[in-house]
């Protein structure tokens, strides 16, 4: 596809109804995901590895602290990316932290092998961050801070994001049983091999 053909599919972009169960489909498979972490006493990185650090040690549930902690960003957000996207990304956030309490109560498991927790994880994560990209939404936090710093500073977006989760993950290590470490990192390498792998301009071109 050339690159005036991938210009025109953009400008046509989503429907109301497509983003509507684009972000729908998106928290879900997030929030099954933050059901999947939390049951195997796992963290991940960014934002939400955040709120589930914090919601260990506090007992504070993942919905309120992920809302919360999220709260700072959408200045930066709206002055970076518009308002369009900021209104998106603040409707996402409160819809994962709905969803992840509610579905907490709903899916329950009897067996659940961490290592296979953890890439199950990665997967259903993974695929709802790509679903929320391509409908021009996020889950807030660091990603936002990562492009406002690189406007105003030149750093890369790409280690700012590094830096705070090599930081969240020190901390975790002092937090977590160590096999629980191990299994952390193996589920937030996978959500990031998903997305490095499948978000790609020239595979999918709506926005």
């Amino acid at each position: 596809m050339s690159d005036d053909q991938i210009t025109e599919t953009r400008r046509q972009g989503h429907s109301p109804v497509a983003d509507a169960q684009g972000m729908l489909f998106g928290t879900s498979m997030c929030g099954l995901g933050i059901v999947i972490l939390t049951h195997l006493g796992l963290v991940t990185g960014q934002t939400a590895g955040l709120a589930v650090l914090i919601s260990y040690v506090t007992g504070q549930s993942f919905g309120l602290v992920f809302f919360l902690v999220n709260l700072p960003f959408y200045w930066l957000g709206y002055t970076r990316m518009g308002l369009r996207f900021t209104i998106k990304t603040f409707l996402a956030v409160a819809m994962l932290s709905v969803l992840s309490k509610f579905l907490g109560t709903q899916v329950v498991f009897d067996q659940l092998t961490p290592w296979v927790g953890a890439v199950l994880f990665g997967f259903i994560t993974g695929a709802g961050l790509l679903a929320l990209f391509r409908h021009g939404a996020s889950l807030g936090g660091i990603g936002i801070l990562g492009l406002y710093l690189q406007d105003k500073t030149g750093f890369r977006a790409g280690w700012t994001q590094l830096s705070f989760d090599a930081c969240l993950f020190a901390v975790a290590f002092f937090v977590l049983p160590g096999s629980a470490f191990l299994w952390s990192l193996l589920g937030a390498v996978v959500v990031n091999l998903v997305i490095a792998i499948n978000h790609r301009r020239d595979w999918y071109v709506a926005t």
